[in-house]
C-alpha cells in the first residue's frame, strides 16, 4: 500500500525570492559550448590573380567580402568577367581568387588537384589527369592531351616554364597558368 501526503500549509517562498529565481540565469546560458569556434579578428591574407588591376597578396580585415578583395587589388581590368565572381562571398584566410577574362572558361580546382599538388591552390602538372588539366584556364581537350603526350615522351616537367614547349601553349596561355601550377 502506498500513501501520498500533501502539504496544505503556506508556500515557503516569498514574491521576492520567486522573482529572483525567474531572473537568475540558467547554467546553460552562461556556458560556452565546447564545439563552438571562437570568432577570430586576425587579419586575412588573400591572393588575387587574373584580371584585376594589381594582382598580388593582400591583407584584409576579418569578415571581408570578395568585393573588398577586388577593391584592394584596384578593381577589375577592362577584360575581366565580373559575372564569374560572387562579390558577396565572405573571404576566408589563405584564399586564392582568380578573376577570369570575359569569355574565358575557368573551373575552380577540385580536391584531387589540390591533393596531388601537395599545396592548397597549385596543380602539379606532372601528376594531373586530362580532366584536371582541362580545369585550368585556357586548357581544353587538345591542349590537355598535348601536355600528357609531352609528359609521356619527354618525362616529367622540370620547371613550370617547360610547359611552353608543349604544342599550343605559348606565352599568353602560360601567363594565365604560371600562378596556378607547380612541378614536383
Amino acid at each position: 500500500m502506498i500513501y501520498f501526503f500533501f502539504s496544505q500549509g503556506k508556500p515557503e517562498t516569498t514574491p521576492a525570492t520567486s522573482l529572483e529565481l525567474i531572473n537568475a540565469e540558467s547554467p546553460q546560458q552562461t556556458e560556452t559550448p565546447e564545439n563552438e569556434n571562437p570568432v577570430t579578428t586576425a587579419p586575412l591574407m588573400i591572393d588575387m590573380k587574373g584580371q584585376v588591376v594589381n594582382p598580388g597578396v593582400y591583407e584584409l580585415p576579418a569578415g571581408s567580402r570578395m568585393q573588398d578583395a577586388i577593391d584592394a587589388a584596384g578593381g577589375f581590368t577592362a577584360d575581366a568577367d565580373s559575372r564569374a565572381i560572387n562579390l558577396a562571398l565572405i573571404v576566408m584566410d589563405e584564399t586564392s581568387l582568380y578573376v577570369p577574362a570575359a569569355g574565358e572558361e575557368f573551373v575552380l580546382p577540385t580536391m584531387s588537384q589540390t591533393a596531388s599538388a601537395g599545396n592548397s591552390s597549385l596543380i602539379n602538372i606532372n601528376l594531373a589527369t586530362e580532366a584536371e588539366l582541362m580545369e585550368l584556364p585556357g586548357i581544353g581537350p587538345s591542349k590537355a592531351t598535348a601536355i600528357l603526350t609531352y609528359r609521356d615522351e619527354a618525362g616529367s616537367f622540370k620547371t613550370p616554364e617547360e610547359l611552353m614547349e608543349v604544342t599550343g601553349i605559348g606565352d599568353k596561355t602560360f601567363e594565365q597558368l604560371k600562378d596556378l601550377i607547380i612541378v614536383k
